[in-house]
């Protein structure tokens, strides 16, 4: 399935990614340095939520692509396409 966003969309996505590149540059910072877990923990949690927050955006654009007639919706029958759909959420939970 080929991914075709919008500017934005992309932009956003593309912000989200790096703000967790940036957050998980400073857990490893933070570990290196011996900081409290807690601290450690909660910037790692938050390095989480940045990469699933990306991730369910394109998967959400994919979705969008699916249901308005994209190329995975011309290819593959509506059972073939859920399952892949749920698969790409499930590698998210």
């Amino acid at each position: 399935m080929e991914l075709a966003m919008a500017a934005e969309e992309l932009k956003t996505v593309v912000n989200r990614l790096r703000r967790a590149q940036g957050q998980i540059a400073g857990v490893i910072k933070m570990i290196e340095e011996g900081r409290d877990c807690e601290d450690v923990v909660t910037q790692l949690a938050a390095a989480s939520r940045a990469l699933d927050k990306a991730g369910f955006a394109i998967i959400a654009t994919g979705l969008q692509q699916c249901l308005t007639g994209g190329d995975l919706a011309a290819s593959e029958n509506r059972e073939e396409m859920r399952a892949r759909l749920e698969k790409l959420f499930l590698s998210l939970a």
